[in-house]
């Protein structure tokens, strides 16, 4: 347990839905965890995850651009990480056929590859597909988070779609938790967070 002092050193600061997420993936993650990130991108959320897991913990990480990949790649192995991750040419969606055990967190961050083709965007469909696979996946204690961004139509659909999900889920096996910022514009980007109890 941290002590007072450590606690009142960093002030609180409410932030975004990526910020939000990172700080619940701080709390759920322990060295020699094996997490998933669902949507890699340019590798920043991956990134971060190997640092979280530690040299003992592994990262499974999904895209469907090579773009992404390589740039995912890349990065990971600059800070030394290469061992600590296995980088997927592959949908979210098929997250069961590539990983073999149970794992303590899954990260999504929908939307498109940063820099690249907005025509290229996570579905809601497949989207909807790797959420029902990640919880799954998830280890009793285990956390999804879902960062959407609903200022384009897809996003629109998939951000009604999981809030559907969200509800419906047995809240015997799941806690759901949806943060929106109710003072901002719509398409602010929201998140959603799953835990699973057993």
């Amino acid at each position: 347990m941290e002590n007072i002092q450590d606690m009142q050193e960093e002030r609180f600061t409410l932030r975004n839905a990526r910020h939000l997420a990172a700080d619940y993936m701080r709390r759920a993650i322990r060295p020699g965890d094996t997490v998933v990130d669902a949507t890699m991108g340019n590798g920043k959320d991956t990134l971060f995850l190997c640092e979280l897991v530690g040299e003992n913990g592994h990262v499974f990480a999904f895209d469907v651009q090579a773009e992404a990949v390589a740039r995912t790649r890349e990065r990971v192995e600059e800070a030394g990480y290469a061992g600590r991750a296995t980088l997927l040419l592959a949908g979210h969606e098929t997250m069961n056929e590539h990983v073999n055990r149970q794992v303590q967190a899954v990260m999504f961050n929908l939307g498109w590859l940063p820099g690249a083709q907005h025509a290229v965007t996570t579905k809601t469909g497949t989207t909807i597909a790797a959420v029902q696979a990640a919880l799954g996946l998830i280890a009793p204690g285990g956390i999804v988070t879902i960062c959407v961004y609903p200022g384009h139509e897809e996003g629109t659909r998939e951000l009604q779609a999981l809030r559907e999900l969200a509800a419906g889920l047995d809240v015997r096996r799941y806690n759901a938790l949806y943060h929106h910022f109710i003072n901002a514009a719509q398409q602010t980007p929201q998140l959603l967070l799953i835990q699973k109890n057993k």
